[in-house]
């Protein structure tokens, strides 16, 4: 990941914590909002594996994500389904740059408002903070609006 944001002459910043599993806790103990800290979620959409890229203080809405990618079924995505397509990285620790593991990635349009995110680096222990600027023209996401936040989860 550091040799990728280097190759393309990217300023960013490592942050090294203790091990943390869920994206709201890494943003914890990183003192990163929880609206700056990107979470990448595995879908499969008509049997493709895509990113999903939101606020770690969000959830994924499906049936958003889905019409966003003009979809016809979506359903998350296993770590049987995807553990292997990250080398590398630790499970569920990936880095939202769909483009260098052949994903496509979407990107909720809440983060767009970030003048910086952070996200994991490929394992439990580091993130990476950089532009959101820098992360948009290097990865050519798909921007959609395909979030809810917790409490509206909760009503659905």
């Amino acid at each position: 990941m550091k040799e990728f944001l280097d190759s393309h002459k990217v300023k960013y910043v490592t942050m090294t914590h203790s091990a943390a599993y869920t994206a709201l806790e890494i943003a914890s103990l990183a003192h990163i909002h929880g609206d700056e800290f990107a979470k990448t979620v595995i879908a499969k959409i008509d049997g493709t594996l895509v990113m999903a890229v939101l606020p770690a203080s969000y959830h994924v809405d499906l049936s958003l994500l889905k019409a966003a990618a003009k979809g016809k079924k979506i359903a998350l995505a296993s770590e049987t389904d995807f553990r292997d397509r990250f080398p590398g990285c630790e499970t569920g620790a990936m880095p939202p740059f769909g483009q260098l593991y052949g994903m496509p990635v979407f990107v909720d349009e809440s983060l767009t408002r970030d003048k910086e995110i952070a996200f994991n680096a490929g394992t439990h222990q580091e993130l990476i903070r950089l532009s959101y600027e820098d992360f948009a023209r290097l990865v050519k996401p798909n921007v959609a609006q395909f979030s809810t936040t917790e409490e509206a989860a909760l009503r659905l």
